[in-house]
């Protein structure tokens, strides 16, 4: 029995964009097309992969082993096409990244991408979660590692996350007086979390400080200035996550998501996008955290 790669890309995109129409677009073909190529795909597999409702579209039993062994195939021969294709993958790629994801783990990833594909040149952009996702819609970046609240976005998951309360060992919390704050200025998701948790929890709160950089804010709280949000991938030496002690309310989850540029698609724009792909994690490492109590 032979799958042909093209149907098996279809399945893929059928359930990573939750849909046949989305589906489509990514693959430049019609909703009726896709579901065509679904349909063949279930008869040559002799099994129901996908069940359809007016409002959703999720994966079988027999879907879910079928979309592991879909996407091993599809890596293995993106793989085998890379190693012996004779054109060298050349041009540019213009990547936006957050400065919550410019740690050692992507600029090491990026380093392994550029000795792969020495003829490709980067151009990596830090800007904002809001100045992200302008540009990918403007096509000034071809694409965009971006974070996401929603859980109910076409972007597929980079890695997940949380937000979480972040203070230094010096903090001192009395509850008879308005929380001190380090925030970046409006707009900031990290802001609008923070502020929007404390008024739902009904707490007094007042900003000590203010700064756009990430690292301004977390050396405000490491000093015990003021506590901040902060993701928790973003804990490091000095600073802790405020434990329940504190009686502040729960932050949500997040993730990390790859957005892509619909203006143009190049070999080397694909290339760093499976190369992104794959060093993602889909979930947030666990770290051995410390805790006020």
């Amino acid at each position: 029995m032979f799958f042909d790669p093209d149907l098996l890309r279809a399945f893929v995109a059928v359930v990573e964009t939750g849909g046949f129409t989305k589906a489509g677009e990514r693959m430049n073909l019609s909703q009726s097309a896709i579901s065509h190529q679904i349909r063949k795909l279930e008869e040559q597999a002799g099994s129901a992969l996908l069940k359809r409702t007016t409002r959703s579209v999720t994966l079988t039993e027999d879907g879910e082993d079928f979309l592991r062994h879909a996407e091993q195939i599809l890596a293995a021969q993106s793989l085998l096409v890379r190693r012996f294709q004779r054109a060298p993958v050349t041009g540019a790629v213009r990547l936006g990244v957050p400065e919550t994801y410019a740690g050692d783990r992507l600029t090491a990833m990026l380093s392994r991408f550029s000795r792969r594909f020495p003829a490709v040149r980067l151009d990596v952009a830090v800007e904002s979660y809001g100045a992200l996702s302008e540009q990918i819609q403007a096509g000034t970046l071809d694409l965009a590692v971006n974070l996401f609240l929603r859980e109910d976005v076409e972007w597929p998951v980079l890695r997940r996350t949380r937000f979480v309360w972040a203070i230094g060992s010096g903090f001192e919390y009395a509850p008879d007086k308005a929380l001190p704050l380090a925030l970046a200025p409006s707009p900031c998701m990290h802001r609008d979390v923070c502020i929007g948790a404390l008024v739902e929890a009904g707490l007094e709160w007042r900003v000590t400080f203010t700064s756009a950089n990430q690292q301004g804010l977390r050396s405000a709280a490491k000093s015990g200035l003021a506590i901040t949000v902060a993701l928790q991938d973003d804990i490091q030496d000095g600073l802790m996550i405020a434990g329940n002690g504190l009686g502040l309310p729960v932050l949500p989850a997040a993730s990390f998501r790859l957005m892509r540029s619909a203006a143009v698609r190049t070999p080397a724009i694909e290339a760093l996008e499976e190369q992104l792909l794959r060093a993602g994690d889909g979930a947030c490492s666990v770290r051995a955290l410390s805790a006020v109590g």
